[in-house]
């Protein structure tokens, strides 16, 4: 007997077998993008303390994994007594902060205004900017603006009771916002920027 006579059984099966194989690789594939998705970080659990800067006209909450500081120069300006950072060494962060005593209120109108313009500097970079109104029974007032895109800062913000007191500040990361790896470092610092807003009173 031939070997085919031992291999015939399976014959029929293995040419179907081989038009499956076939007819499959001739169907047009579909791809679907997988969402993404962002590595692993270990961050601090969040918890606030008190900040009473001396002699100057406000108090608000920064997490206990952060640092208040001093300014002593900003970005080669020299500082005023009550300009200060917030830092996030482990995170790689600061939010700078500039405080202006208001004589009246054609310095208010150009707080804003100069605020606006820090914010406008980034809309060649920006994919969208985000604005948000801050307005509480405390007399603090002021927007929050969110950046989007491959910019320098990312969030900026200005407090004011509309009358003596200005105070704007800037979130700066080390490194650039547009990396898919410091998005949950921005989104968990931006949680805490939120409470020192939410618990900003002037003095």
């Amino acid at each position: 007997m031939g070997l085919f006579y031992y291999f015939r059984p399976f014959s029929g099966k293995i040419i179907l077998l081989l038009f499956l194989l076939v007819s499959e690789g001739c169907k047009e594939r579909v791809f679907n993008p997988k969402p993404r998705t962002y590595p692993r970080v270990d961050l601090p659990a969040k918890k606030y303390g008190l900040s009473s800067p001396e002699n100057c006209p406000f108090e608000f909450k920064i997490p206990v994994y952060a640092t208040y500081e001093k300014d002593s120069t900003f970005f080669d300006t020299l500082a005023e007594p009550c300009w200060f950072n917030i830092k996030f060494e482990s995170l790689n962060a600061k939010v700078y902060c500039t405080y202006k005593h208001l004589e009246n209120q054609k310095e208010l109108g150009k707080s804003v205004e100069d605020s606006y313009k820090f914010v406008k500097d980034h809309l060649l970079k920006a994919d969208y900017i985000d604005e948000f109104p801050v307005k509480k029974s405390n007399g603090v007032n002021g927007i929050i603006y969110e950046i989007e895109g491959p910019t320098a800062t990312p969030f900026q913000f200005y407090l004011t009771d509309s009358l003596h007191h200005f105070l704007r500040g800037a979130l700066y990361f080390n490194s650039h916002i547009d990396q898919d790896s410091l998005k949950p470092y921005y989104d968990f610092v931006k949680e805490d920027i939120i409470e020192m807003v939410n618990s900003f009173n002037w003095k």
